[in-house]
Formats: C-alpha cells, structure tokens, sequence
C-alpha cells in the first residue's frame, strides 16, 4: 500500500525547526534544479506569476522528487480555489490578505477534511494509491496566512486564535503599502510594526513568518521566526553584477 508522503516543512514547523522556502520557481525545471541545494520548500507563485491549475501537477512532481514540500500561494479565498489546489498535488497553500478570525477560519474549513473542515471530498494526486488518505491526509496539508494588511495587524490577537494554521507570514510589500509607505518596505515604522507582529506570534505560541535574504535571515531567528520566504532573484542579481564587473 502505498504512504501517504510526508510534508517536510510541517513536520520541521512541528518541531520548532527553521523552514526555508525558495520563491519564483514557476518552472518544473527550476524546482528540479533547486532540490538538489536542500530547501525545505518552494514556494509556487500563484498570485502574481503565471502558475495556473494547468501548472501545478507537474511543479509539485519536481517538489516531490525531491522530498521538499509545494506551498502554492494562491490568489483568492475561495474553498474551490483551496481544495483544487490540494487536489492537483501541492503540500500546502499560502492565502493572502487574511484580515480577520473569519477569514482564517474559512482557509482552514476549505483545507481539511471533515472533522476539522469541509474540504471537497476527492482523493488528490497526493493520494493516489493511498488506501487512508483522507484519515491521514489533514496531518500533511500545510496552511500559511498571509498577514499582510495594517487591518490584520490590528485583529493579530484574533487571528492566532484560529488553530490548524502552520505559519503566519508578516509580509512587508503590502503592509507598507496599507501603512502609507508604498514602495518602502524597510521604512522605520513598517520595520518596527513587523518585528512588533512576529513578538507577538511567537508569544502566543504560533510560528512566525517572514521575508529574509542573506543579511537578514539570522536577525529574524534570533527575534523566534521559523519560516522563511526568500527569492532567488536577489542571489541572480548580485552574480550577474560581480561577472558583469
């Protein structure tokens, strides 16, 4: 019989570990080419990029090949949006602007199955084969909340209320946007309102998310942060510039 597979990054979130998750890989070739470094995730773009339902089979096949976990950001917070993600193969879903309680609470009822939620009942590509997929399968699906929103760090007290979330995500772009600092994501003040954000998820137990890069990522840890969202397009850039220097 075959197993259900096991989500990677979850389990290291279970036990407290660091997760990194590598951005901008919309090409099964990419994915494949990255496995090899050892990232925990990649993270699918699925709101801004080109990634569509079409896509999503064979980029989770390159995630699989190499034990990381698929975390596809989607664009809308809607329960057919949710479960046909899951369906078509991915390990986890990250949902943006999750402004309040409610909202969490609908990621999670469209994530799981019954008793936790109302996902649609169907057996995705994960489960094929898997003869107790859908008594294992809400062990392994992976749900990350994007809190992205001045709103959302307002209702953060209410929000990580909401249990069966994996991660919430602070992310800056947004945030500075709905701060009045469009364009400055590293203004004093959205800086401070994230570091603000993620003491406050770690206090209350949950596990906090954050974009990093090089320089940044071990100030971020040392603040309790545990998943990391970076992009390869920083590490592209700063090559091009030294060969092109």
């Amino acid at each position: 019989m075959m197993k259900l597979r096991e989500n990677r990054a979850k389990q290291k979130l279970k036990k407290g570990e660091v997760v990194t998750a590598m951005a901008g890989n919309n090409s099964p070739d990419m994915i494949d080419f990255l496995g090899q470094i050892g990232f925990d995730t990649m993270w699918i773009e699925g709101e801004h990029g080109p990634v569509d339902f079409g896509d999503i089979p064979n980029l989770t096949r390159a995630c699989d090949v190499w034990g990381m976990t698929s975390l596809v950001r989607i664009n809308l917070n809607i329960p057919g949006v949710i479960y046909r993600t899951f369906d078509l193969g991915a390990q986890g879903i990250a949902v943006p602007h999750i402004n309040t309680a409610e909202e969490a609470y609908k990621v999670v009822d469209a994530a799981k199955f019954a008793p936790i939620g109302t996902r649609g009942n169907a057996t995705g590509r994960q489960g094929y084969g898997v003869k107790d997929y859908f008594a294992k399968a809400n062990d392994e699906t992976m749900i990350v909340v994007l809190i992205e929103d001045i709103i959302a760090i307002d209702n953060l007290d209410e929000i990580l209320t909401v249990d069966h979330i994996d991660a919430f995500y602070v992310a800056p772009g947004d945030l500075a946007q709905t701060m009045g600092y469009i364009g400055q994501p590293n203004h004093p003040e959205v800086l401070e309102t994230i570091d603000g954000a993620i003491e406050k998820i770690v206090t209350s137990g949950r596990t906090a998310g954050a974009l990093v890069n090089t320089d940044t990522v071990d100030d971020y840890i040392r603040k309790g942060a545990r998943f990391f969202f970076m992009s390869w397009h920083s590490w592209a850039t700063t090559g091009a510039q030294i060969y092109l220097d």
